[in-house]
C-alpha cells in the first residue's frame, strides 16, 4: 500500500521549522553529486506534479536550480511501499535497480514523526499545504459537511470513486462500518477517476485537492469540497523537501532559494499555471 507521495498517514504534526533558513553560500560550496547541476529527484507518473518533464514539481525544481545558479537535472523515481523507503531510494542511498538519489527530493511530507525516523535525511522547506477533498456531481451529491455519517449517507445510494491504495480509498472501506464498499469504484489515478466523474459514471471522487483541481478544471456541475470531518484521520500536510542530513549548506541554499520563489510570486504562479491553487503552509 502507498503511504506516501498521494497521502499522508504518519501524523497531522508539521515541522515547520526550516521554512526560513539562514543566508545561502555560493553553488560552489554546495554539497552537489555532479559541479554545476542540482540533481532533482520527483516521482514518476503523477500528474499535475511530475510526469515526463512536466508537472508543478518539475517547474519548482527548475526555479530552485535557477536560483542556484545551478543546470536542473531531473530522476523519475516511482513510489515504493512507503516514504522511508522513498526517502532511501531518492536521497540517501539510491534505487536497488541501480539509480543514484536526488541531491534533493520534492514532494516530501513535513512532519515531524517521518523526520523522527529517518535520521539520515533533512526534510526541510515547506512549500504546499495539501488537503484531502471530494469532487462532486452537484445535482446528484449535496454540498460535503460535518461528520462522515450524515455526509456519506449518499454513497450508499450513488458510486464514489478514488484511487487504489490511497488514503481516501481506505476510509471509504471503512468508514460507516463498511456500508459503503460496494458503491466505491477504483480507479489507477486521480485523473482517470476524474474522467468517471466527468462521464457520469460515479457521482463523485475523493482525493488529494490539488490533483483533483488539476484533472477537473472547469467541469460544469462539479464542484469540490474540502474534507474536515472527525472519522478522517489526516485532513492536510505541508509537502517540503529532503537532502542528506549531513549536506546542511545545500538544504540552507535551497531553504532560502525557496523563500524567495514565494515572495516573488514565483511559486503562486507556478501552481496557476498547472490550474491548481497554491496554499500556504502554516497560512490561512
Amino acid at each position: 500500500m502507498k503511504t506516501d507521495r498521494r497521502h499522508f498517514l504518519l501524523g497531522a504534526s508539521a515541522l515547520l521549522a526550516g521554512a526560513v533558513l539562514p543566508a545561502h553560500g555560493a553553488a560552489a560550496e554546495l554539497e552537489l553529486q555532479q559541479a554545476g547541476a542540482l540533481r532533482i529527484a520527483v516521482y514518476a507518473e503523477f500528474p499535475p506534479w511530475s510526469a515526463k518533464g512536466k508537472g508543478i514539481d518539475i517547474a519548482l525544481g527548475r526555479a530552485l536550480a535557477e536560483k542556484l545558479a545551478l543546470r536542473a537535472e531531473f530522476v523519475e523515481v516511482p513510489a515504493d511501499e512507503d516514504m522511508n523507503d522513498d526517502l532511501r531510494n531518492m536521497v540517501w542511498r539510491g534505487h536497488y535497480l541501480g539509480t543514484r538519489p536526488g541531491d534533493v527530493m520534492l514532494h516530501v511530507p513535513v512532519d515531524v514523526n517521518l523526520a523522527a525516523q529517518n535520521d539520515k535525511v533533512s526534510i526541510f522547506g515547506p512549500y504546499h499545504l495539501e488537503t484531502m477533498a471530494i469532487a462532486r456531481n452537484s445535482a446528484r451529491v449535496p454540498k460535503i459537511a460535518g461528520s462522515a455519517a450524515n455526509a456519506f449517507e449518499v454513497f450508499t445510494r450513488e458510486k464514489i470513486g478514488a484511487e487504489l491504495d490511497t488514503h481516501g480509498s481506505d476510509f471509504l472501506l471503512h468508514v460507516l462500518n463498511g456500508r459503503l464498499r460496494d458503491n466505491v469504484s477504483h480507479y489507477r489515478s486521480i485523473p482517470l477517476a476524474a474522467e468517471a466523474l466527468k462521464a457520469g459514471e460515479v457521482a463523485a471522487v475523493i482525493g488529494t485537492r490539488t490533483e483533483l483541481e488539476a484533472s477537473l478544471g472547469d467541469a460544469p456541475g462539479v464542484l469540490i469540497d474540502s474534507l474536515q470531518m472527525p472519522e478522517l484521520r489526516v485532513t492536510g500536510w505541508p509537502l517540503g523537501m529532503a537532502v542528506k542530513a549531513e549536506n546542511t549548506a545545500l538544504a540552507t541554499a535551497l531553504g532560502n532559494a525557496l523563500g524567495e520563489l514565494q515572495r516573488s510570486g514565483e511559486l503562486a504562479r507556478i501552481f496557476a499555471e498547472h490550474g491548481t491553487v497554491h496554499r500556504i503552509p502554516g497560512g490561512n
